[in-house]
């Protein structure tokens, strides 16, 4: 029954409001079938949602209709995404079956809203119900792209209304979204919906740093747009003038962007030179030609910096994405990002996948063939990654964790471009190998890759490519792939290859140690059954009859030095034996230690809880910094700061092993920090550093180490301190020091 409060019938207006705002959003969708299916689809809904309600207390259909009007509005997808959009949750979460939604709408929906479907209560112990979810959804690729896309749409509306979950609840989902779904996004090159999952992902992740970075950002926005008329004024004035019709915009980078670059350069917020980026917006029917010549006019105002110019529009990003980038030096002395493309790309840009199927289809977007050659260009760079893509599902990785670990090889930001003896191009991630490119060609020449010539010289497996290499693939019939062939490449698709062909190789092993163990047991009058394997397994401690197998292949297990047992009417008699301690099992037959309870909390320095836990020595918390547990597969528990580098990954896939941690008031004890310190070289500058250390503050110093260079310093000392207050007093105590430019805590790891 709903409380007295809500009012029912704002409610219902509100829902109405809502409908007709995401029918207003399909305009890909004018039809009366269209309209016929999303109307129906939203009935369903609403009924099966219709006691359900948010976190937030809003009713539950806000949540499907606004994922919906995000398939609609942001990505532009068909009546069938939209459909699905309405239904995602209806089968996990109401009365609603699959066999419902295909006699309703049919299969195609079925198996859209079954992939958009999360499976529970089907894993194993010590399992990552995370990482399996994130297989299931990604296998879908191999079907309906637009699984993927709804996805995306669902988390960033869940990311929207993220401030009504509790704070453990905010960082495992920011955390998930960072880790796969930013990536993702940006892979299928959905530009907007990766930066404002990125954006939204820092907000709860780094709170303090999101607010900082929006304030200034809201501050200097006057400026910045006076800054922008007058940069762009001669620009606008030279292409009226060539007869280039255009849009100019400016637009600042996104807080995540700059928090990115803050923490990779470290530097401070004003020291980020490209906060701001200018994007010149052709209506050209000669796309190329006329983002070439618009660069020469900015280039005619403006000096480019000749490291920083990005031709994306020969050769497209693997996403599809097409822009002509360079950086100019502006008379007040900034360096500012100037971006050139056309209206197409711009879109393609921004909606990625889903605005090459648009441009596909419709033939009265696409005005010219030189149009049409571009578009079907960066189509096949998408087409191609999803091939990839779909080779490596095929592979059949068994363990959820490695899956999702080989497919985030896959979304690399950063790509080179390389050639056949032949001319042909190919691009791969930056950092690829010869036996990469091997795989990448063809997967026989991959398996019988003996080496390469890289600009007509002789180089190993193992070397590493650059953009513009030629890549000349030596093969030999006698090679076949190896274990350390693992350790040498980096693609996804590579790896997935590479393990495949050996398993296959031990598919073959353990086939002639099968034959070798049915011939002992027939010699042993024992029956090779499963019963007696089961038992033989158990008796050696060997993970699996695969394994066992290999073993008894090649040798290293002899079956006929085997003791301790007696044959009883075809079966293994073992005699007993001492018991071996507990200490010699192996790590690997060792089990994850029983997942915390629901709301269980631990209370780090508390002397009374008999609980085995330790500090990450990887970001060394102390008292003040919010704080997690994490049970470790050994036992025990390891306590990590929230903002711990390794956080994200471990929140993203192994929530289930994660605990809620806070700081006892009892605690007193110090704790390690290191802190890194720069500034001007000056005499009597490490005495006024120690000085303060250990008289002012009164702080015990583990070690201290100074570098001198050019009249600049950089200095790292690691302190013993009771908690964040302690800490941020010593630092600004060391800011005052005459000479010293910044000071900030370090990790170790």
């Amino acid at each position: 029954m709903p409380t007295p409060s809500i009012d029912l019938e704002a409610e219902k207006k509100e829902i109405l409001r809502r409908y007709r705002g995401l029918l207003r959003a399909a305009v890909h969708s004018k039809s009366r079938k269209d309209r016929k299916a999303i109307r129906k689809a939203f009935d369903i809904s609403l009924e099966a949602h219709k006691d359900m309600r948010r976190k937030s207390g809003e009713p539950y259909i806000y949540h499907p209709i606004s994922v919906a009007r995000v398939v609609a509005e942001e990505l532009g997808l068909d009546t069938t995404a939209i459909v699905c959009a309405l239904l995602h949750d209806t089968v996990e979460d109401t009365y609603l079956t699959l066999d419902d939604v295909e006699q309703l709408f049919g299969k195609r929906e079925r198996e859209i809203v079954d992939g958009l479907t999360k499976m529970s209560g089907v894993f194993d112990p010590g399992t990552s119900a995370q990482a399996e979810n994130f297989r299931k959804m990604l296998l879908t690729l191999s079907d309906d792209v637009r699984v993927i896309l709804i996805k995306l749409a669902d988390r960033l509306d869940n990311m929207r209304t993220l401030d009504h979950m509790r704070p453990d609840k905010q960082q495992k989902i920011a955390s998930e979204t960072l880790f796969m779904y930013a990536p993702l996004a940006h892979r299928l090159g959905l530009y907007s919906i990766k930066t404002e999952l990125e954006d939204l992902s820092l907000k709860y992740k780094e709170p303090a740093d999101y607010d900082l970075i929006q304030t200034k950002l809201r501050k200097g926005k006057a400026v910045r747009t006076r800054f922008i008329n007058a940069f762009t004024l001669p620009i606008r004035r030279a292409l009226d003038a060539s007869g280039i019709s255009c849009q100019i915009i400016g637009r600042p980078k996104s807080v995540y962007s700059i928090w990115s670059k803050m923490q990779k350069q470290r530097v401070a917020f004003e020291e980020v030179y490209d906060v701001f980026a200018i994007r010149i917006i052709l209506d050209s029917e000669h796309e190329k030609a006329d983002a070439w010549r618009t660069y020469s006019i900015v280039s005619d105002f403006y000096q480019p910096n000749p490291d920083r110019l990005r031709d994306w529009i020969s050769l497209p990003k693997a996403n599809g994405y097409e822009s002509l980038h360079t950086t100019v030096m502006s008379p007040s002395g900034k360096w500012v990002e100037v971006q050139i493309r056309s209206k197409r790309m711009d879109e393609v840009a921004e909606k990625g996948l889903a605005a090459h199927w648009r441009y596909k289809d419709d033939s009265q977007t696409v005005a010219s063939a030189a149009k049409e050659e571009s578009n079907q260009s960066s189509s096949e760079n998408l087409n191609t990654w999803l091939k990839q893509i779909r080779e490596m599902l095929e592979s059949g990785e068994e363990d959820a964790l490695d899956f999702i670990d080989e497919f985030k090889l896959n979304l690399h930001n950063e790509e080179i471009y390389v050639f056949t003896p032949n001319g042909d191009l190919f691009s791969l991630p930056k950092g690829s190998t010869t036996l990469d490119f091997a795989f990448r060609v063809h997967t026989q020449i991959g398996s019988r890759c003996i080496g390469a010539k890289v600009n007509h010289k002789l180089v190993p497996l193992s070397h590493p490519l650059n953009s513009g290499d030629q890549v000349e693939i030596i093969t030999s019939r006698k090679q076949k792939p190896k274990d350390d062939w693992l350790g040498y490449v980096i693609t996804a698709s590579a790896r997935s290859k590479i393990r495949h062909a050996l398993r296959d190789e031990e598919r073959s092993i353990a086939s002639d140690g099968k034959e070798k163990l049915r011939k002992w047991m027939r010699r042993k009058e024992l029956t090779y059954s499963s019963e007696n394997i089961e038992s033989l397994i158990k008796r050696l401690r060997h993970d699996s009859p695969h394994a066992l197998l290999v073993r008894i292949a090649t040798g290293e297990l002899e079956l006929d030095r085997l003791g301790g047992y007696t044959v009883v009417k075809g079966k293994f008699s073992w005699m007993r034996t001492k018991k071996a301690p507990a200490q010699e099992t192996s790590e690997r037959s060792k089990e994850i230690a029983d997942p915390p309870e629901k709301g269980d909390i631990l209370l780090i320095g508390e002397g009374l809880q008999k609980i085995d836990y330790s500090h990450a020595s990887c970001c060394n918390p102390i008292p003040g910094d919010p704080v997690f547990g994490f049970v470790m597969v050994s036992g025990g528990i390891k306590v990590h700061r929230q903002n711990c580098s390794n956080a994200t990954n471990l929140l993203s896939k192994y929530a289930y092993r994660v605990i809620k941690a806070q700081w006892s008031s009892r605690s007193a004890k110090q704790f390690e920090v290191s802190l890194k310190f720069t500034g001007i070289d000056d005499v009597g500058l490490v005495n006024a550093v120690t000085g303060v250390i250990s008289d002012a503050m009164n702080v015990n110093m583990r070690a201290i180490s100074f570098n001198s260079s050019d009249g600049t310093f950089e200095g790292k000392v690691k302190v013993l301190v009771t908690n964040t207050d302690h800490l941020k007093q010593l630092q600004e105590k060391l800011l005052d020091v005459p000479g010293v430019w910044s000071v900030e805590r370090v990790d170790e790891g």
